[in-house]
């Protein structure tokens, strides 16, 4: 098997190099596709002899599938630069590269908040379909939330171990990404044309929090817990109420 990485990045300085050190070894081929980083991204990834190109950044599902695109390797993985591959999970993508058994192949992730490793919440196990060969996947999904899909809904196969997910490093950042996607997924629902009123508003919040934090036993993962259920429900009400201000013919 000829593996390809695939990582899209932005101003990720803080991240990238991580994620290409996990690749040693285990991929063929790292590309990267930029959306003109104005810090050391390009800098880091020139350094460990990436296959490094510039576009312009039209959406998180187009960028990844022009990503995907521009890989050579038979076989495509797929990972964000804030996000390393453990050492169970090299282990067994290594055993894909020498016996492979299918189109794609799952695996957990596993996410770092603040410090703090989150196994609730509805956070964990967040199993991704991120090893796939090449013509077989595309990303869908609605933006910003992507996905990687088998073309042909082909069997997959669960591989152990985990992708770690360097999320948020203070809960600043947490609010920073918050506007940034909210913003996205308010056009995208203004787009399909989805209605909202001060009443869907309060139902959706109160159910995500609800969700998070006790039926998704985020409360076991103590204040952490507590403070991603909160933050989760106030993404839901950014995201609304900014659907609500497209309706109004207002900018956000």
């Amino acid at each position: 098997m000829n593996l390809s990485a695939v990582i899209i990045t932005l101003n990720e300085e803080k991240n990238i190099a991580r994620c290409l050190e996990s690749l040693q070894g285990i991929a063929d081929e790292i590309v990267v596709v930029d959306s003109f980083s104005s810090d050391r991204t390009e800098t880091i990834c020139k350094s460990y002899g990436v296959r490094f190109m510039q576009q312009q950044f039209e959406g998180h599902i187009q960028q990844k599938n022009f990503a995907l695109n521009q890989a050579s390797g038979d076989w495509i993985l797929s990972l964000d630069a804030d996000e390393a591959l453990d050492e169970a999970l090299k282990k067994n993508i290594l055993g894909v590269k020498s016996n492979s058994a299918c189109s794609g192949y799952t695996m957990n992730r596993l996410t770092n908040y603040c410090g703090h490793w989150v196994r609730h919440c509805g956070w964990y196990p967040d199993s991704k379909l991120r090893l796939v060969k090449r013509d077989a996947a595309k990303w869908t999904g609605v933006n910003p939330h992507d996905r990687l899909e088998l073309i042909n809904n082909e069997k997959t196969i669960h591989l152990g171990g985990d992708i770690l997910h360097y999320s948020y490093y203070t809960r600043q950042d947490h609010l920073l990404q918050i506007e940034y996607f909210s913003s996205i997924a308010a056009l995208e629902l203004h787009q399909q044309k989805s209605s909202t009123n001060w009443f869907i508003i309060i139902a959706k919040v109160v159910a995500q929090f609800t969700k998070s934090y006790f039926l998704k036993a985020g409360f076991l993962d103590g204040t952490t817990g507590f403070t991603i259920s909160r933050l989760s429900a106030y993404a839901t009400y950014r995201k609304y109420y900014k659907l609500k201000q497209f309706h109004a013919g207002k900018e956000i």
